[in-house]
């Protein structure tokens, strides 16, 4: 009798305690695998936001000193091009300053995704204001793009000469804020892909 009360007081788990147990230690797993995915999409994602500053500053500072003025010229007439004459170059310098100082402020939380790569909030700001940044790079790059392309073809049906045979060097300038503006828009891309596919994934 007494080796039978010994036996009754030994506690035995369940069927049902033992299958609730196993969901988490796979679900454990499966927390572990996504975090080290996630933390290597955020260091690209990291590296990928100074390549954009870097193309971003390069397209501000090349637009923004596109400036030239022909040899020839009287007491009252000058012949000078600059990025300030126009409008459009105007808001292409402002918005993609913009934008370069938008990912100089977005870089503590790139980091932030990197040292916690499960934070769902720093990842789901940084999807929605990359979104606002694209945006308006590709604006600012894209009617850049359509004055670069007048200057150097003109249009004979408003009868707009080319410009860039007598200012080279102000159209090579220019061309080359618009190409560093458009690498800055692809960048910015990747940027967002990024972001939703780490929300994405589990």
């Amino acid at each position: 009798m007494k080796s039978d009360s010994i036996a009754v007081d030994v506690p035995a788990e369940s069927s049902s305690a033992i299958k609730g147990k196993a969901p988490l230690l796979g679900l454990a797993r499966d927390h572990t695998g996504s975090g080290g995915y996630k933390r290597g999409l955020s260091i690209f994602d990291f590296l990928l936001r100074l390549a954009a500053i870097v193309a971003a500053l390069a397209a501000a500072a090349t637009m923004g000193t596109s400036d030239e003025t022909l040899p020839f010229f009287t007491q009252f007439l000058q012949f000078e091009a600059s990025y300030d004459d126009l409008p459009t170059f105007q808001f292409f310098v402002v918005a993609i300053a913009i934008v370069a100082g938008y990912l100089v402020l977005s870089l503590p939380f790139s980091v932030v995704t990197i040292v916690r790569p499960l934070a769902v909030a720093p990842r789901l700001l940084l999807l929605v204001l990359d979104t606002a940044a694209l945006a308006l790079d590709t604006a600012a790059a894209s009617a850049a793009a359509a004055i670069v392309y007048l200057a150097h073809n003109g249009n004979t049906n408003t009868n707009w000469l080319p410009i860039c045979q007598q200012f080279g060097d102000f159209c090579q300038k220019t061309s080359g804020a618009v190409v560093s503006a458009f690498a800055s828009v692809t960048f910015l891309a990747i940027l967002v892909v990024i972001s939703g596919v780490s929300l994405k994934r589990p």
